[in-house]
């Protein structure tokens, strides 16, 4: 599977038909028919080439845009949903079968062209439309957004696309397992080649476990909720969302997990900023740091990047609960004004600001508690940004690495002797996890030597998560846990 971007300029011509006429009388022309699900679908796909926008925040202002028309019911923003992820999450199954009909490579098509393609693809080969609806509507689309001469093109490439199901395409497309693994499991679960390794490698094992991991990046996930504690309960907002549209969460006592579809803004507990929208896992992050004993003073915490405020205010919360301050520290201003508003209202002292966790203005030994959410690749967040598996590329994160480590060195340079800092990331990668501790204990790579630290075992801080490897430090992951790909090592501070 190619690891360059699909999307290039076409050249000039690529992707149109010759305009030769037949012998038949032309038919009356007919004005092409406006599809309103299928417009907004390409208007978001259009958004993520075009502008490396994230359809997880595209999306939603567009649906309500639509929901003004009366005409616009919730099976149609369903729709536009399931069309818009369904296609990112596929992208590379159907940027396989989309090469095998036709007669140049994908990056001589113009972009345009292939996000019809693709969203024509996924109605064929990833829903239960039927044949001729899925080839008709994604003809109709074309002919409003690329012409009627391309929309020809659309109409032989999808009708060949529609001769066979997903499993048939998959079974040409895709090189036999025994013979290429990796470039088998990448076409049939549409993941990058690089990726597919590098997620192999962190979590080890088998063939079953890697496809598991993938079938779970493929899934929808579900929306889930956190209770702050303090100001909040799971029972309030499990009655709020209704006893057949909530689940508690499974690990953390303060997580809700809403039935497809909720909108968790129409609560008023999140409306009020005393719950919010977290995944689980980093709920477990932040409650893993809030439980590690410490001796003595256990009065100052800092988040040293804390936007844009979830796990901030979490902490915030617990740290409320036993009397003590949170500094909550984010380099972008337009973060921390995102982490000011998450942290609003929150009963305990607190402070925001922005400023860079590799040149704090706080003094070193300044704290008891410290937690590093540090900037990373993404690739624990899939099921949530599917675009991001195309996006990034290998050598993203030799431009990550010196960051993480700048971030972990001074994130122990900012705790006192005693106190405890969690290295946290949303990715699995071992380049951006258990290298980077091991780096940074071990004094290698740029930077000053590190303060002197250990390392914690994680897991007992994770009470009732099963699968949780050897430790000392813990990677969750979708497939086992229904969380993010969330990694945290917890270091005590030694001397």
């Amino acid at each position: 599977m190619s690891e360059q971007p699909r999307r290039r300029p076409a050249a000039a011509g690529a992707g149109k038909p010759s305009g030769k006429q037949g012998g038949r009388p032309a038919k009356p022309y007919r004005r092409p028919q406006k599809d309103p699900v299928r417009m907004l679908a390409f208007e978001v796909l259009r958004a993520v080439d075009e502008r490396d926008a994230y359809a997880n925040l595209v999306l939603p202002p567009l649906l309500k845009k639509a929901r003004q028309d009366e005409s616009f019911q919730a099976r149609d923003a369903a729709l536009a949903t399931e069309l818009v992820y369904g296609t990112l999450r596929r992208q590379g199954t159907y940027d396989a079968v989309i090469k095998a009909c036709i007669d140049r490579p994908l990056r001589e098509v113009d972009p345009p062209v292939l996000d019809v393609l693709s969203l024509g693809a996924h109605q064929l080969l990833g829903t239960r439309i039927p044949t001729h609806a899925a080839v008709s509507a994604s003809v109709e689309l074309a002919r409003v957004v690329l012409g009627d001469g391309r929309a020809k093109f659309v109409n032989a490439v999808l009708r060949k696309i529609s001769a066979h199901d997903l499993d048939g395409w998959l079974e040409r497309v895709a090189p036999p397992y025994e013979d290429d693994a990796e470039e088998h499991l990448a076409i049939y679960h549409s993941h990058p080649r690089w990726v597919v390794s590098a997620l192999w490698d962190a979590l080890g094992g088998g063939r079953a476990g890697i496809e598991d991991l993938l079938e779970a990046d493929n899934e929808r996930p579900e929306v889930t909720l956190v209770a702050r504690p303090g100001r909040s309960t799971s029972q309030e907002l499990l009655e709020a969302v209704g006893e057949d549209s909530a689940l508690p969460g499974r690990w953390s006592p303060y997580a809700v997990r809403m039935a497809e579809g909720g909108e968790p803004g129409a609560l008023e507990a999140v409306r009020e900023g005393r719950a919010g929208v977290q995944d689980e896992g980093s709920q477990l992050v932040a409650m893993a740091l809030a439980a590690v004993p410490v001796e003595g003073r256990d009065a100052r915490w800092l988040d040293g990047c804390a936007g844009p405020g979830g796990k901030a205010a979490l902490l915030g919360a617990l740290a409320a609960q036993r009397g003590a301050f949170l500094l909550a520290s984010e380099k972008q201003p337009h973060r921390a004004r995102l982490v000011e508003r998450a942290l609003a209202g929150n009963p305990g002292p607190y402070q925001v600001i922005a400023a860079d966790g590799t040149r704090p203005p706080w003094l070193p030994g300044s704290f008891d508690r410290v937690l590093v959410d540090v900037p990373c690749s993404g690739l624990g967040a899939l099921r949530r940004r599917p675009e991001a598996r195309w996006r990034r590329r290998p050598e993203d994160l030799e431009g990550f690495a010196p960051l993480q480590r700048g971030l972990l060195r001074e994130a122990l340079a900012a705790v006192r002797v005693g106190g405890v800092v969690g290295y946290a990331t949303c990715s699995p990668h071992l380049a951006e996890t258990r290298v980077v501790v091991d780096d940074v204990l071990k004094g290698r790579g740029a930077g000053a030597r590190a303060a002197s630290a250990e390392l914690i075992d994680a897991r007992p801080y994770m009470a009732g998560v099963p699968a949780l490897g050897d430790g000392p430090d813990v990677q969750l992951w979708p497939h086992l846990h229904g969380t993010d790909a969330m990694y945290l090592a917890l270091l005590r501070r030694t001397a």
